[in-house]
């Protein structure tokens, strides 16, 4: 293996920079030189160079308290801003399914054998499921992730379920999964990958019926009780179509229209 190769593949010196960088949080947005050292594990000089080499690009911002996120990175988040914003329609339809349902209600697509969160509105409620908008989750288990892999091929399935704790034998339960959600018409998940989280969750089709995103909603299982779910599955339902007839599109896939 290149000497400058990752072990999970890429460059490990780019890999590096961005274990950094992923260190700065909305909850700890300075983040020291020694936690840089101790979270990443690798040399201080190591640290150090590459520090220098983001702030360079002005990816990184020294202050007396650490380092924050530089200046250079403001053009990436209004280019990802304006690539990932959903029309004004979509995201009022968004707002208007949490009024009534109060709980989270999240945009999902599929990127290889991971799905990603292009949108979110988060439940009014204190306690409340949260993922931020560009977060990757894994596709072996979830309601998001048996209606993303509607009508997916062999192959797909077989890389999702080796990339799960269950290894390969997974492939059966997600095909499972996704007949039952082209059956039913929507998928619900109970504590499959968070424990004590409940998601409902429905396509979002092209009009050939071709899945490009997944609808849910999700909060604690709790509050969202067996009975519930068909209620919340008819509402998402009805408001994927709306969100479909006003041509969703994202910048990994197809459009609905």
């Amino acid at each position: 293996m290149d000497a400058e190769q990752g072990p999970g593949g890429g460059v490990r010196s780019v890999r590096r920079a961005l274990d950094i960088l992923s260190l700065l949080t909305e909850d700890q947005p300075t983040v020291p030189l020694k936690d840089m050292v101790d979270a990443t594990g690798l040399p201080k000089t190591t640290v150090v160079r590459l520090v220098q080499t983001l702030e360079q690009y002005g990816l990184l911002w020294a202050t007396p308290g650490g380092y924050t996120a530089g200046p250079g990175l403001w053009r990436w988040a209004h280019l990802a801003h304006t690539s990932w914003e959903l029309p004004p329609d979509t995201q009022k339809l968004l707002r208007e399914l949490v009024d009534r349902r109060g709980e989270t209600a999240n945009l999902m697509i599929r990127r290889d054998v991971h799905r990603v969160c292009v949108a979110q509105q988060e439940s009014p409620q204190p306690l409340r499921h949260v993922v931020r908008v560009g977060d990757e989750l894994p596709l072996w288990a979830g309601a998001s992730s048996k209606v993303l892999l509607i009508g997916a091929t062999d192959g797909l399935l077989r890389r999702v379920a080796a990339e799960s704790p269950h290894g390969g034998a997974h492939v059966q339960q997600l095909r499972l999964w996704a007949d039952e959600a082209t059956a039913r018409g929507y998928a619900v998940s109970h504590g499959e990958r968070d424990v004590g989280l409940t998601a409902v969750a429905v396509p979002i089709r092209t009009q050939s019926g071709v899945v490009v995103a997944s609808l849910s909603l999700s909060g604690p299982s709790a509050r969202i009780q067996e009975p519930a779910t068909e209620e919340f599955a008819g509402d998402l339902l009805e408001t994927a179509a709306r969100i479909a007839s006003h041509g969703f599109q994202h910048p990994l896939g197809p459009r609905t229209q």
